[in-house]
Formats: C-alpha cells, sequence, structure tokens
C-alpha cells in the first residue's frame, strides 16, 4: 500500500500540467519581453542616427588593377566587426545596415579601402574621409584580443565613425595593415604594436 501511495504521489507531481504550462507561460512572456524591449532599443537608435548619411556603395570599379596603385595590397578575409560613433565603442551605428556584424573582405584601392560583406551591404571608405588607423581590442560594443581588430576612423556625413574589422589569421592581419601604412601613413594614430600578431594562439 505505502508503494502505490508513493507511486500515486510521483504521477501527481509529474502530472501538475496547470502549473507547468504557468511556468513555460512565463518563460516565454520573460524572453518576447526582453526581445520586444531589445527591438525598441534598436529603433530608438536608429531614429537617434537620422543624420548618418548611407555610406558610398562598392562598385565594380574597386578591382585589382586600382588596388595595385596602394602597394598591391590582395583581399583580406575576416570579420566586419560593425561601426560605431568615434571614441564611444559602445554607440554602434545601425542605420543602412552598418550594425550588421558578418564575414568581410577588406582591399585597398585608389578610392579607399572597400569592405565587401557576406549578406549585407557593402560599402567605400573613400580615402579622402579616412582620419586615422590603429589597432584595437574592439569596437561597436564587441571585445576581442588585444590589438587584433584594424579600427579605421573616418567621416561619415556629420559624424566622425570607427569600423572594425578583424582578420582571420596574424599574416593576413599584418598585409592589410603594411597596405594601410603604405597608403596613408600619416593615419596612423600609433605604430609601438604594429609588429606584433596579435591573433597568434587565439582561437577564432
Amino acid at each position: 500500500m505505502s508503494v502505490f501511495a508513493a507511486g500515486f504521489t510521483e504521477q501527481a507531481s509529474v502530472t501538475n500540467w496547470p502549473a507547468r504550462l504557468v511556468l513555460v507561460g512565463a518563460m516565454f512572456a520573460i524572453i518576447a519581453l526582453v526581445l520586444w524591449a531589445m527591438l525598441r532599443g534598436w529603433i530608438a537608435r536608429q531614429k537617434r542616427q537620422a543624420d548618418v548619411p548611407s555610406p558610398r556603395a562598392l562598385g565594380d570599379a574597386h578591382d585589382d588593377e586600382r588596388a595595385e596603385a596602394v602597394g598591391n595590397s590582395p583581399s583580406v578575409s575576416g570579420l566586419y566587426v560593425g561601426t560605431s560613433t568615434a571614441g564611444n565603442w559602445l554607440d554602434r551605428i545601425a542605420v543602412h545596415g552598418l550594425g550588421v556584424r558578418g564575414r568581410a573582405e577588406a582591399r585597398l584601392s585608389a578610392d579607399g579601402i572597400g569592405i565587401r560583406r557576406e549578406g549585407a551591404s557593402s560599402f567605400l571608405i573613400p580615402a579622402d574621409d579616412l582620419r586615422a588607423v590603429r589597432t584595437d581590442r574592439g569596437v561597436a560594443g564587441t571585445v576581442r584580443a588585444k590589438d587584433s581588430v584594424i579600427v579605421l576612423t573616418w567621416q561619415l556625413g556629420p559624424r566622425l565613425v570607427d569600423t572594425g574589422f578583424r582578420a582571420d589569421d596574424g599574416a593576413d592581419h599584418r598585409t592589410l595593415l603594411d597596405g594601410l601604412m603604405a597608403a596613408f601613413p600619416t593615419c596612423f594614430v600609433s605604430g609601438e604594436n604594429l609588429t606584433l600578431d596579435p591573433l597568434e594562439g587565439e582561437t577564432p
């Protein structure tokens, strides 16, 4: 009899579906509330950044022949980390798809630095708009290893912005830095870290 009573109690606790449904419903409600708040924050950020113009689209003119004009720099594969307001790495630029992180290729040309992205709009940072180049640990709310992100500070309409790109490996990181240094020697904020391989030993 005691065994039967114990089994009945266990079955009753397992099949207490009303309480379980309430808990599941509350969990989904909390998740939906968080997602709604994130969406509202993103939309509010886009409204605050209405003055930011669309960057120049990356066209077919960004080819190998033009890249040779600035030191024969090849395309470098890596991660487009994002774009933020210059000096404020948490203020991600949300408009025109600039807040979308993803795979990309960076290439130098006589026109500037092209960022060709997968699944998002590619754009060009015009050479005349580039203000500074540095290495850092992150940008746009993203943190990586020390000096593993190449940060390009440039003028986008009325705003000065930071765009981050992280090469897939140390050799590509060095290649891109060498090309940038050759093309824009006056734009480097500091050269003290440029001989290091910040990606060595780091797990992607």
